[in-house]
């Protein structure tokens, strides 16, 4: 598996269901909405990319579109360890809405998905094999209960040397991820594509630089000082 997503959806309803139906974004009501997510930032038009390849942009590209009753937006920076502490603006965005947020990273095998209704916080998950469960909130979704089951082993190759270990998790991280997507955004990053999954190589996002002007340059940064967020380093698995 080689999925990553850094991905937050507002929608009115059953997402899925809406982004089967979305037609061309609106450009202007897209770039309102990347600077309305973004405050305090500079934001530049920039090459687009679709909602397949465009979940995970480079660090300070920001990949979105606005489509009636549906948004999306693709960004390094919502890749959390806790979702439950995605920054308040992005939750009060999502007012008399639904708010999904899946973000996974195939090589260090992490998954974080949230979903609010309402500006509420219903359902919280975030947990790798060397981290554990980082975060649980919330009663697990349907989709999930299975893997929490045990009816969805993880199939790994151990490391050498650690092949009576157990895994650490009763189930990998990335499957559920890719069972989270579909369900809650209606597509998948990697699998075979059911016949009612949204086109996401079809949707059109556009693409936006998104600057903070008062972060340092690299030639102007410390030694050492702080770099801009990743998800937790853990020792990926060979899955």
């Amino acid at each position: 598996m080689g999925a990553k997503t850094g991905l937050l959806v507002y929608a009115d309803g059953d997402v899925p269901a809406l982004l089967r139906q979305v037609g061309t974004a609106d450009l202007d009501r897209t770039e309102a909405m990347v600077r309305r997510l973004h405050p305090g930032r500079e934001i530049a038009r920039c090459e687009g990319s679709n909602l397949w390849d465009g979940v995970y942009p480079t660090e300070g590209t920001v990949y979105a579109a606005s489509w009636p009753g549906v948004e999306v937006m693709g960004d390094q920076e919502v890749m959390i360890d806790r979702p439950s502490q995605l920054p308040d603006h992005m939750v009060a965005a999502s007012t008399g809405r639904r708010l999904v947020l899946h973000t996974m990273h195939s090589v260090v095998d992490w998954l974080a998905f949230a979903v609010w209704e309402d500006g509420r916080l219903i359902r919280s998950l975030s947990l790798s094999p060397d981290s554990g469960i980082i975060e649980n909130i919330g009663d697990p979704l349907p989709f999930e209960r299975p893997y929490w089951a045990g009816d969805r082993p993880a199939d790994i190759i151990p490391w050498p040397g650690e092949e009576d270990e157990p895994y650490a998790l009763p189930f990998h991280p990335l499957e559920l991820g890719e069972e989270a997507l579909r369900t809650l955004c209606g597509f998948i990053q990697e699998g075979l594509p059911h016949p009612t999954d949204a086109d996401a190589e079809a949707m059109t996002l556009y693409g936006f630089r998104v600057e903070d002007p008062h972060a340092p340059t690299p030639t102007n940064r410390r030694p050492g000082s702080a770099q801009p967020h990743k998800p937790c380093v853990h020792r990926a698995s060979t899955h």
